[in-house]
């Protein structure tokens, strides 16, 4: 079977961390025709971290796919593009989501989720500098900060402010 390639661009932001935050998603694709197709995707919460808002970007962005892809997330993040690339996330797995030293993973809920909808595409972790002129990370990072100072925010249900 062929993989479409997906572009996965994401941004998380958090006002006060935690404090109100949001996440800015953009899907990019070129279905077979040539033809180029974007899709956007922001929600808000009322009290969360930045951290969480950078992988729910990417979870509801993979969660979005309908079929499996070949995906290249492209983030300012360096929590969850080095968790990958550095194969942190394995580790974790393995050791039942404690790192190194023995202290639970901050944001297993949401790890556990990102893993879940990680299955079914083959996935490469690309970073890019935040705040730099990135076309696709300069509208996520708008999105994001909508969502968090907008008005139709909801519940982190998963965000515990004793791990911070």
């Amino acid at each position: 079977m062929a993989f479409s390639k997906v572009y996965l661009y994401t941004d998380g932001a958090a006002r006060g961390n935690p404090g109100p935050g949001g996440y800015g998603v953009v899907l990019k694709f070129t279905d077979e025709n040539g033809i180029l197709h974007q899709k956007e995707l922001s929600k808000g919460y009322y009290e969360t971290t930045n951290n969480r808002m950078e992988l729910l970007g990417v979870i509801t962005g993979l969660e979005a796919l309908k079929r499996p892809c070949e995906v290249v997330v492209i983030s300012d993040s360096k929590y969850v593009v080095d968790a990958f690339n550095n194969h942190w996330v394995d580790y974790w797995v393995t050791h039942n989501f404690r790192k190194s030293d023995k202290k639970p993973v901050k944001n297993r809920d949401l790890w556990e989720r990102l893993i879940a909808a990680s299955k079914n595409h083959k996935i490469t972790f690309e970073w890019v500098k935040g705040h730099d002129g990135h076309p696709e990370n300069e509208r996520c990072d708008e999105l994001a900060t909508a969502a968090a100072d907008g008005d139709a925010k909801i519940h982190d249900e998963g965000f515990v402010k004793e791990e911070l």
